[in-house]
């Protein structure tokens, strides 16, 4: 089989930092009416580009939150997740991405993004983003 030619290219900081800034479309809210609860969504159609390969990639992403005075409103997160479509970027900047416009568009108490992306290459990743931030890094 014969290998594409970027294949052979090595990854450059163009490749690492792809996606990370591109126009999406608005994460909108609406008022929460009760405090103390979670919510779980699950959006099992994601689909973006390798920036590297030009291949698209596969995922499920779930985002659990517990909301303070705002709830995401699901159709706008629909059309949110479906404009990644049309983006090279890589499983980590994009999951790290969603928590990052989530948690700026509805200030929850805590939430995590976790993308369970379909195998390739016979190779499967999850990749998981929490907010807070932790402090401090495991080794």
């Amino acid at each position: 089989m014969k290998r594409r030619p970027q294949d052979d290219t090595p990854y450059t900081e163009r490749h690492a930092t792809s996606g990370t800034h591109t126009p999406l479309p608005p994460l909108e809210t609406w008022p929460n009416q009760f405090p103390g609860y979670e919510i779980t969504i699950e959006i099992p159609e994601y689909t973006a580009i390798c920036p590297k390969t030009q291949l698209p990639d596969f995922g499920t992403i779930t985002i659990h939150y517990m909301p303070r005075k705002a709830c995401v409103e699901l159709k706008s997160l629909k059309l949110y997740i479906h404009a990644y479509r049309h983006v090279g970027i890589f499983y980590e900047n994009a999951v790290n991405r969603i928590l990052q416009d989530f948690v700026k568009a509805c200030k929850p108490a805590w939430a995590t993004v976790t993308g369970t992306f379909t195998a390739r290459g016979g190779l499967s990743s999850t990749i998981q983003a929490t907010y807070p931030r932790p402090t401090k890094t495991k080794r």
